[in-house]
Formats: structure tokens, sequence, C-alpha cells
């Protein structure tokens, strides 16, 4: 098999052709569709160095196929696998790929990047966070799209002010097929014991079922391995796909429906603030919990209220803290889409697609509480309910005839989600060098967001890890929830788009109009503007509300966001070079918590809708292609209004937001790709990324009523790293390949006052395949062995920045190495 089509994924710095002739594959039908024209090739067209190829588009993208993403651990989640992309920094929260992560695009964290699959939002709903943990086995994908610092016009997105990343499902083969995968692995890291980790995979192709072009495939998945770093956790993870595609004659017409459902049980690890982490040796990496455990009764009594009282405040660990540490939280999802895609021709050059689609979400996070068993008092009335971070019953709980005791349970943050949609588009080809497209994209996702309780079992452990599914009840015969919400997400957006071909001259003008629509539902009190709320179920809150004035009765809001949203850009033909150009407007939606904390002020004051981002975004760049030599090199600057930063505290089981003001992103990316054999190649790149926050910060108000700051102007923002580079080189000895990559990422700062930073690190990996011999159908049986932190170097991993304190953030994942037999590939 030819090198290009062994390539590894760090290759994705560069975008790959795929076996389509288009020129960069887009999130929707319609996009793609748009963009497979003649329009786009005629001017510049690059052609592939080694599989790696350049886009000729006004947009800065980069994609990657299915065969590079298949060099990659298997199983491996796909954003650590585009993580050799200019401009992207991806920390992993484990070597394998099914713990989460973060990552950064230019500097514009998850919430700010768009995902999608197939044209389906796979970012929250409400926070727009996105859980890379839960996405697609990547053997079923074709191509992944990074779209760098802007978005397609048709995109449903409200927050992409960073960028999206796009993957596509792969079409059917037109014959029958078998893959199948078996990976082993382990941790190889000086006492880090023996933590192993199998994953299985198995695909079968139908091939042409009807004789008319009906195919289809489905795939499953599992996965197991214990936790990388303690002795407790377990990751476990089972998924299933499936497509179905129908072709409508000769001329690319198609319907598809594709499934996905994905099954996984984990625990929250490796989190320690980062001031511990700095003072951490290599070997503290490795450590031990509380397990096994015993409550210290056997109906799980923690502390009466006169240990309360003797103590002063509520012992978070109780007498033993069995079932408290932080790594025995789940983390739990069940997550499922249904996704179709049609495209249509109406005439010799009207083309209609139409890509629907719904997903289902039930996930949560969080841990061990307190319950108590007694009731809070208001004006004389006692309350059962969550009130002032307690869980009163007003019941005996645990069985031993009194209403005094303090219960072990768990309080995890539960979501449901309901999501609709479609997308889109008619296209118009007025000539061969002119075509115009109208979009429009639906959206509407029904978000609920609870907090069920339940009491845990005797060995500190949760009796289901959705409380949900059997929640506690008060005394007065409602489910006790620290939080009950139900919002609507919905969103109508037309789109428009011109592209034209001028000689050496490609011109693209777009336009987006979204109107965003939030339908908030607050079915507790709300206590202050950090989002602290009091849940009283059904009781009658007269003698509450008294003794609360200024808390916010339940109450229901809408909020509505719109704005026109320019795009333009261009590519000119230089030859072997080209010159490219985009301007974007970007908008971000205010997300779920934001728009909750705002109720605090209703009845207050006027005007209390938080604003949203916007932003302008321009990108410059030159690409140069000669034979087996690719490069480009693209400078980018972003002005950020309103710019709002998100960081997660694992603790509190929640999202601190702060306003940033105003704030300036710059940078540029660079890479470059030769093969000078077709069995060699050599590819490096480099990204800048900087930041300027111009204002100060309010964070209150002194006794007298003025502003107090906090010194931010002039600084970075925290958790970007301001430089990263890398390289790859890889080699075919006859049926060997041998890949080794590289990738440095600069320091980065802890919080926006840049009082504290983390130091940068390297990482080095190494991937060997030995093929085997023909397996079937032409495809190889091969051999993959896949090293990671080859210098097992310890590092400070994932964290999302802070304001002028230090936040949590992960342990880098230790040295690791697979080996996985290959069948079919």
């Amino acid at each position: 098999m030819k090198l290009k089509y062994l390539l590894a994924a760090s290759v994705a710095g560069l975008s790959v052709t795929t076996l389509m002739p288009t020129a960069a594959q887009a999130q929707s039908t319609g996009s793609v569709d748009f963009e497979n024209n003649e329009i786009i090739v005629t001017g510049e067209r690059a052609t592939d160095v080694g599989g790696i190829d350049i886009p000729a588009e006004p947009k800065a993208k980069q994609v990657l196929t299915e065969e590079a993403i298949r060099r990659q651990r298997p199983g491996q989640a796909i954003n650590d696998t585009i993580n050799l992309v200019p401009g992207v920094s991806f920390q992993n929260n484990d070597p394998w790929g099914a713990s989460g992560g973060s990552f950064t695009i230019r500097g514009f964290a998850d919430d700010r990047i768009s995902q999608t699959l197939d044209g389906l939002p796979l970012n929250d709903s409400g926070n727009y966070a996105l859980y890379t943990s839960q996405q697609v086995d990547p053997e079923i994908l074709e191509s992944v799209n990074v779209n760098l610092g802007s978005t397609d016009v048709d995109s449903p997105t409200a927050s992409a002010v960073g960028g999206t990343i796009n993957l596509r499902t792969k079409e059917p083969l037109d014959y029958f097929h078998l893959t199948t995968s078996l990976s082993y692995g382990n941790i190889l890291a000086d006492g880090a014991g023996d933590r192993p980790y199998m994953r299985g995979f198995a695909m079968v192709d139908t091939g042409d079922l009807t004789g008319i072009g009906t195919k289809a495939f489905f795939s499953a998945s599992y996965l197991r391995y214990d936790n990388p770093f303690n002795n407790y956790g377990v990751v476990e993870k089972q998924q299933y796909n499936g497509r179905i595609f129908q072709e409508l004659g000769s001329n690319g017409d198609f319907v598809a429906v594709a499934g996905h459902y994905n099954e996984a049980r984990n625990n929250f690890f490796g989190s320690f603030s980062i001031t511990e982490l700095q003072a951490f040796d290599k070997g503290d990496r490795f450590y031990d919990i509380n397990y096994p455990c015993t409550v210290d009764s056997v109906n799980g009594v923690f502390e009466t209220p006169e240990q309360v009282a003797a103590d002063g405040y509520v012992d978070p660990d109780g007498v033993n803290g069995c079932g408290a540490e932080f790594d025995r939280r789940y983390n739990p999802s069940n997550t499922g889409n249904i996704r179709g895609s049609s495209r249509f021709s109406l005439g010799d050059s009207l083309t209609l697609t139409v890509d629907p689609s719904y997903q289902y979400v039930k996930a949560n996070g969080g841990g061990n509480e307190e319950l108590l068993e007694g009731t809070r008092s208001y004006n004389g009335v006692e309350y059962t309910g969550f009130l002032r971070g307690g869980y009163y019953f007003g019941r005996d709980l645990n069985g031993d005839g009194d209403m005094l005791d303090e219960i072990s349970g768990f309080d995890p943050s539960q979501t449901q989600t309901h999501r609709y949609g479609v997308i889109s588009n008619l296209i118009y080809d007025i000539s061969d060098d002119h075509r115009v497209r109208l979009a429009y994209t639906y959206d509407r996702a029904r978000h609920r967001q609870t907090g069920q309780t339940s009491m845990a079992l005797l060995n500190g452990e949760i009796p289901d890890v959705f409380p949900v599914n059997d929640p506690l009840l008060t005394a007065d015969g409602f489910e006790l929830n620290k939080r009950d919400r139900r919002s609507y997400a919905i969103l109508h957006q037309v789109s428009g788009e011109y592209r034209g071909n001028f000689g050496p001259l490609t011109a693209v003008v777009g336009l987006r109009a979204p109107f965003f629509k939030r339908e908030l539902n607050q079915n507790c009190f709300t206590t202050s503007a950090s989002g602290f709320v009091d849940c009283l179920g059904d009781q009658d809150a007269t003698a509450y509300a008294a003794a609360n004035p200024n808390a916010v009765a339940p109450v229901s809001v809408e909020y509505d966001y719109d704005k026109l949203l320019p795009n333009v850009g261009f590519t000119y033909d230089l030859g072997q070079a080209s010159v490219f150009a985009n301007y974007a407007k970007g908008l971000s939606v205010p997300g779920t918590d934001e728009l909750y904390d705002s109720l605090f002020f209703f009845g207050k004051q006027d005007d209390f809708q938080p604003v949203p981002e916007t932003t302008d975004s321009f990108d410059l760049g030159m690409r140069y292609q000669m034979g087996r030599l690719q490069a480009q090199v693209a400078g980018w600057y972003t002005r950020y209004q309103n710019r709002r930063a998100i960081a997660y505290d694992p603790v509190l089981d929640e999202s601190i937001a702060r306003n940033l003001g105003t704030v300036d992103k710059y940078g540029i990316d660079v890479s470059v790709a030769y093969q000078p054999t077709p069995s060699t190649l050599f590819y490096v790149f480099g990204s800048y990324n900087d930041s300027e926050i111009k204002d100060d910060v309010q964070v209150g108000e002194d006794d007298a009523g003025a502003p107090i700051f906090i010194d931010t102007s002039g600084n970075r923002e925290s958790g970007v790293p301001k430089f990263s580079v890398g390289g790859r080189a890889q080699f075919e000895f006859g049926p060997v390949e041998f890949g080794i990559q590289a990738k440095h990422t600069g320091e980065r700062f802890v919080n926006d006052i840049n009082s504290l930073e983390v130091d940068g690190y390297t990482l080095v990996d190494a991937d060997i395949r030995i093929r085997l011999g023909e397996y079937i159908n032409g495809r190889d049986a091969a051999i993959q062995i896949n090293l990671t932190n080859i210098l097992d170097e310890f590092y400070i991993g994932g964290f999302g920045g802070d304001l002028d304190g230090v936040g949590f953030a992960q342990i880098g994942p230790p040295r690791a190495a697979s080996i996985s037999l290959l069948l079919g590939y």
C-alpha cells in the first residue's frame, strides 16, 4: 500500500485529499456540494504531496481523510488526531481517548468551536461545551475538516467564533467487506503498575443489496481500561454506528440515513489545583484513594446535627470520607442520534440538499453530598428541599427511627436533551464560472437540567449512576433537586452565498442571518447573580419568600439574539503559489448558566438580558506547491467584543464565567510537507498565538459604591499556549512503515492577571505498521504499534484559565503503548 494512504494523524496539519474530486469536505451536504464544483478547482487546484493537500479556499481549512485517521491509535479521540494541525492545541486526559480532554484552536476554547457530524451539531445545546470522549469511532469517518477561525455559511452554531471541526461519515462500500481490529495496551511508566487497555471493533459493509445502489455499513465497538492514575476508576464504553445509502441515478443524487449510539461509564480523575501539580514529582502522578472502604455505619450515617454544630460547618468528607473523593464521582453518558442527508437535481442548474437530524443526550456529572433528614425553618414554617446548599428531606432516610442524621448520598447535575434540526440548501449554477446558494437552517433543543439525589451504598458506591431513574423524595412527596430548569434553544437561520471565478481570481461572498431564541423556565428561587438557587418543589413558598425578599421567585423568560453576519474572501492564483484572504463576522450567544444567572435581576432592573460576544476575524495567507513540496503560511487577527471566558471548577461542579471586555487575538500558522520519494515524508509545522486584553475587569464595588477593578489591561488570555512547533518523519521499508512525531507546546498563563504560568512540554510519539499480506478485497491485514509520550514527560494538561486565582488542571497522560491487529484496513 502506498505511503500516502497510510499517513498518521500528525500529517493532519495539512489538508488531505479525499477520493472524491472535492476541494474541501465541509459539514453539510449543501456545503460539500457547493464547494465540489469546477469553479473551485480551475484557478488553484492543489495536488497531493504524500497524501497531503491544501484546499483552494479563501478560508484557512485543513482536511484529514480516513487513511490518515486510521494511522492513529484505534479508538483514539478524533480531537487528539487533529492535534498536529497548526493552530490546534489538544490536551488528552488519558492515553486512550475515552476520558475527555480540552483543546483550543487559535486560542479559542472548545465552547467557541463548533463540532459537527454530517451537519449535526455536537456541542452541548446549553453551555456549548464539547465532550471529546463521546465522539464517533474514527473507523467510520471519511474525513475531518478543520475550519480555522470561521464557519460555513449554513452552520447551525450559536457560538463558533473560533472555527469548526466537521466530521463526515464514510459512504458504504460497493462490495461486501469486513473490517475488524483488536487492541491491547498498558501504561509504561515507573510506578504505574498494571493498568491494561483493551478494545475491539468490527464493521460490516453490505455492498449493493438491491442492484440499484442500495448499500449500508454497520459497526460496533467496545473498550475497557483501568484508570491511568488512581487505584479505583474504570473506563468502559460501547458504541454502535450504521448508515444506509441509496443512489438516485448517476448524477450524484442520493438519500442516506445514519444512526449512532454511545454508552460511556467513567469517573472524574487526575484533577488537582495547578499549584499542587507544580509541586508534584513524576511519581506523584500515580496515587491511591480511600478504596475499598466502608461508611461508618450500616445505615450510612455521616454526621449528626450535633456534630455539624460542633464543627461549625458541614464536613464534606463526613466521618471517614468513604465515597466522597473527587475520583469517586461518576460521569456517565448515553448519547444517540439519527442523521439524514440527501441531494436532488431539480434541473441541469438547480440542486436541492436536505439534511435532517435528531439527537438525544442523557448525562450527568457530580459527586458525594450529605443528605439531611431534618427540615429548615423560615418564619416558623418548616421546609424540605434544596435550601442554602443543604439537602433537607424531612424524613428518616436510614431507618434508625429518628430524623437527626446526615446521610452519605449523591447529587450529580443531570441533563437530558432532545434536539431536532435540518440544514437545507438550494444551489443554482448561473454559469460554469458562477453559482449561488440559499440556505435555511433550523435547530431546536429541549434542554432539561435537574439535580436528583440518591443514598450511598455501604461501600460508598452510588446505587445507579443516573439518580434521575429512581430519585429520593422528600416528606412532602416531591423529588429533591439542587437545580430544576427547562430550556429551549431555538435557531432559525437564513443564509446565502455567491462563488465566482474571474480568471485567476475566485471570489466568495456570503451572509448569515441567524435568529436565536432562548426560552428559560426556572423552577427554583434564584438567590444570587452567581447562580445560587433554592428549590422548594411544589410547597407553599409564602413564608420562604417573606424571609428572602431579595430572592427571585420561579419565572419564565424569553431572550432573542439576531445579527447579520457577513463573510467575504478570495483566492488569487499565481501559478505554483496562490494568495488567499477572508473576513468573517461572528456571534456567540451566552450559554445557559449565564442566562439563568441573569434572572436574579428580573423585576429589579429594566435590561438584564446578557449581551452576546461578537468577533471580526481576518485571514491572509499564501499557499505554495511544486511537485513533492507543499507549504502554507496564514496570518490571522480577531477583534473580540464582550469577551466571555469560562472555566470549569470540578469541586463546585459548575462553570465560572468572567467578562474580559474587548480582546485582540492574532497569530500565524505555518506548515510544510515534503515527500522526496514515494516512501518518505517529512512534515514540519508551527503556530504563534497572542492576545491582548484591552480593559481592566471590574470585580465588585467598595463600601462607598465605587467600582473595584483587577489589572488585566495589556495582559494575555490565560489557558492558551503562546506558540507550538512540531514535525513528523515517516518511512516505508517494504512491508514495514515507521513514523515518529514530536510537538512542543509553549508556556500557558494560569490567570488573566498573568501572575503565574505553567511550563511548556514536549511529546514524542511513534507508530509502526507491519503489513502481513492481503486480507480481503485487496485490503491488508497488519500489526500496528502505537507509542505515546515516549519520553514519559510529566506535564500539566488541560485547564480553562482563571481571572486572578489558581484553578484546576489535569495531569498529562503518561507513557503508554498499544498493539493492534488490523484486518481489512
